[in-house]
This record gives structure tokens, sequence and C-alpha cells, in this order.
């Protein structure tokens, strides 16, 4: 496998993926709608970025003629409400995935790696992952393509949007109000996903992973309120103790959450987050890792990554920092 396109390419996940892909002399095509989100791949040696509409079938089409593979790693986390999920979830989790399956299969670059999510079940409690559900119903159900899709539960890592969020909360606030205290998550390592889609792709035993759904989890399952606690710790916030964390009475967390999304900017945390909590994001079968396929024999646990990069000891961390402050 040589030829890929990678859809989502620009993001936390994506940048990894494109890198590894490249270093391995992969030849890989990255569709954005703004190139200027994905100019930090440009300096790669195999990589070229154009930008297009990918909701476009027709162009999709043209874009996958003469490519081996796609990956699709294009997802959202929030939405306005709507049944059974908001337009944006329709647009980025399902129609995507509908257009994005066909065109592969039209253009003849039949083989698809598929990111979804943990729980995703069309019959799910929330938007978020009635939509992550209906897009696997749909590579499912096109004929003739040769797909694969992985599952991680809260993906882990140095930028990440989960961990970092919480330890600047409580760089800002006295104690942390959290809805969702008791629900369960097995955080993965973002390598190791990477890894897991590698191998996916061009693995020794890529072809046994054509039609299989994975689930992919770290080895150890947190509460909320852990996690939290822990992103505080290892942030030195107070101290090194992190916040007192007030676990919340589900009405006036989604009284809390309502005003967060109210609020500019990305929520910390929104009604349908609240939702999505309501399924642990552990391994179905209770037993976490990765499938032998995917390469991951022991997967990282959070205590051995995350200290160093909330602390900024990462050195990717450091250079984000110095790229910031240099207005960069």
């Amino acid at each position: 496998m040589k030829s890929i396109v990678v859809f989502g390419g620009s993001g936390f996940i994506g940048s990894r993926l494109v890198a590894r892909l490249s270093a391995a002399g992969c030849q890989v095509l990255v569709p954005t709608r703004r190139r200027e989100r994905a100019k930090h791949l440009l300096p790669l040696p195999t990589v070229e970025v154009v930008q297009i509409d990918t909701f476009d079938t027709a162009t999709l089409e043209r874009l996958l003629h003469g490519q081996q593979a796609a990956v699709n790693l294009v997802g959202i986390l929030h939405d306005r409400t709507g049944r059974p999920y908001g337009p944006g979830f329709a647009r980025a989790h399902v129609r995507l995935a509908q257009n994005l399956a066909a065109a592969c299969v039209a253009s003849g670059a039949s083989r698809l790696v598929h990111m979804s999510a943990l729980g995703a079940d069309s019959n799910a409690p929330s938007m978020y992952l009635r939509s992550k559900g209906d897009g696997e119903a749909a590579i499912r159900a096109q004929q003739g393509l040769r797909w694969t899709i992985l599952r991680p539960s809260v993906v882990f890592g140095p930028g990440d949007a989960f961990l970092n969020a919480f330890a600047r909360v409580q760089r800002l606030l006295p104690v942390v109000p959290l809805g969702g205290a008791d629900a369960r998550f097995a955080p993965v390592y973002v390598g190791d996903v990477v890894q897991a889609a590698m191998h996916a792709l061009i693995g020794p035993l890529a072809d046994a992973t054509i039609g299989q759904t994975y689930e992919l989890t770290g080895p150890k399952v947190y509460t909320l309120a852990e996690l939290v606690k822990l992103a505080g710790v290892w942030a030195g916030v107070n101290q090194g103790r992190g916040r007192p964390i007030i676990p919340l009475p589900a009405p006036l967390a989604r009284l809390v959450a309502l005003a967060m999304e109210l609020a500019p900017g990305e929520p910390l945390m929104s009604r349908d987050n609240l939702d999505s909590m309501r399924v642990p994001s552990v391994a179905g079968s209770g037993l976490p890792g990765f499938a032998p396929e995917l390469g991951v024999a022991h997967p990282y646990s959070l205590e051995v990554i995350a200290p160093d990069y909330l602390a900024g000891r990462d050195p990717q961390t450091r250079y984000d920092q110095f790229r910031a402050t240099a207005g960069r």
C-alpha cells in the first residue's frame, strides 16, 4: 500500500498518521477545505496537501482515482440539537462516510480505514454516538468496499483537547464543578491509535483487518473525576495537588453544560457530552488492549505519557509553547 488519501490529516491523530506514512515511504494526499490548517504537513517529503470541497461526491471520485486506499479521520465533538442529531454531525459523521464509501468503490480505491468512536451506536443516548453509529452503518452497507473500522476510547497525547483542557480549567478555577464525574474511560495513547491504523493499511496482517471493527483502549479504566484530578496534579496546579473536584448532580450538570454551550468558543462540556458519557468508554469485552494484527502488544498507559506533556516537558509541547509566544 503506497498511495493513500487521509481525510482529516491535519488534525490531532491525522498529523501523526500522515508523518508515519510518509516516513514509511507512502505517497500521502491530504485534502482540506483550508490549506492553512495543513501547512505544518508541507515539509514532509511524500505529502501533498490539496484544498477541495470534501463533501462533493464527484470531487471525491476524482481525488481518489489512482489511489490505493483512504483513511477517514474526520470528526467533530459538538453540534446544535437535532433529531436524531444536528446538521453538523449529519454532515461530518454520516454524509461524508456515505459519500466517501461510494467514491472509494467508484474510483477503484476500495480500501478504507474509518475512525469511529467507542460506544458508537445508532440507538445511543447522545447525538454524537448516534451519528458515529450511522456513519459506521453507511460504511458497512457499501458493496465492494474493503473496510476496517477503529473505535478508540478518549485519545490522549501531547496537544490533546481532553487532559490539557482540564488542566487549563484548574489553572483558572479554585474548584472544579464536574458533571458525569463517575463516567468511565479507558484512555488510549494517540501513538498507539496511529500504530493500529498503520497496521490496518500496510502491516503484515493488514488483509486480516478487512471487514473488522476494533475497539482501541488503554490498559487501565478511570472515572472522569480521576482523570481530571490527575490532569491537575501532573500539570503542577496548586503545588501539584490539583484542585478540589465537586461532582454535580445530573440536573445541575445539565444546567452548567447549557451555560457552557451558550458561552463563546468551544464548550468544555456540552449536554450531548453528558449523554455520551452515559455509555462507558471501555472495551465491551472488559479486556483493554488491541487485537494482535494491529501491532500494539502493550498499549502505553496514561501514567507513562501524560505527566511529561502536561508539565511542559515533552519536546513537542515546548516547541508549541515557543511557537505560540513567537506568534507563529
